[in-house]
């Protein structure tokens, strides 16, 4: 059943989903070649935590990190752990927050040092895949129109869509239904309608669209061992534009100020 949300409601939403932007600009402050993933989620952790609020993703399942870090062919849901990151990397950081008993959901692909130019427009072209998305949750449309944007301009430059994983509903629970493919069909799939929230996170390949998963039962990598990409805004659908409760603006600033030669995606 789909819950949609009241204003106040939304609000609850928006506040976790910005202490979400908030972590995640913590974790841009330090990102630099060397560093190990376990370092980045212990910072995060104990970030969230100080602002009176739960890691999102710890526990959920069994889950062992407060961030899901997913370097290189890693799509998501990668394991904190002693990896290091290089120069060259690529890596997905997904974080999701509960607060006042509301959860907010965002991730963003960080560039470590000097990375090759193939994979430089396949984070730029999922970065405008996300926003291709948002520009359609508005009410009258439906989730076919937020797949078919995102799919068709990924297609287009020759990537690989992800089928198996998608975007999703979310508020008292991380997820929720409606589940937001990024593929589709325009006009097809339920109604967008203001009160509405969702994750929207297309996760884009630069080769094939299959993935496999790991041994560890979460990690998800691409089939052919080729990077991947991945954005993810919440958001809550509105009457003539959708409202993004969450934020990349922390980054950005963290990024700005990082001397350790981090590429910003804006």
């Amino acid at each position: 059943m789909i819950e949609y949300k009241s204003e106040k409601e939304i609000e609850l939403i928006r506040e976790s989903s910005l202490l979400v932007a908030k972590t995640l600009g913590q974790v841009a402050k330090v990102i630099r070649p060397g560093i190990k993933t376990i370092e980045l989620d212990a910072l995060a952790e104990e970030f969230i935590r100080d602002q009176g609020a739960v890691p999102g993703f710890k526990g959920y399942q069994g889950f062992t990190g407060s961030l899901c870090i997913s370097p290189n062919d890693q799509v998501v849901h990668g394991i904190p752990g002693d990896r290091e990151l290089k120069d060259g990397d690529i890596v997905s950081i997904d974080c999701g927050v509960l607060k006042n008993g509301f959860y907010g959901d965002s991730a963003y692909t960080f560039a470590i040092g000097e990375i090759d130019s193939a994979t430089r427009r396949l984070l730029h072209v999922t970065y405008e895949c996300l926003h291709l998305g948002i520009e359609k949750a508005v009410e009258g449309n439906t989730l076919g129109d937020i797949s078919f944007a995102i799919q068709s301009h990924a297609e287009k430059a020759g990537y690989g869509v992800v089928r198996e994983l998608v975007g999703h509903g979310l508020g008292r629970n991380l997820h929720e239904p409606p589940e937001v493919p990024n593929f589709g069909r325009k006009g097809k799939g339920m109604k967008l309608r203001s009160g509405l929230v969702i994750a929207i996170e297309p996760m884009i390949n630069l080769g094939k669209r299959f993935i496999v998963q790991e041994n560890d039962g979460w990690t998800i990598r691409t089939s052919d061992l080729k990077p991947s990409a991945h954005y993810e805004h919440t958001i809550a659908v509105g009457k003539e534009s959708a409202d993004i409760l969450s934020s990349f603006s922390y980054i950005i600033e963290s990024l700005k100020s990082n001397n350790n030669n981090v590429l910003i995606i804006n």
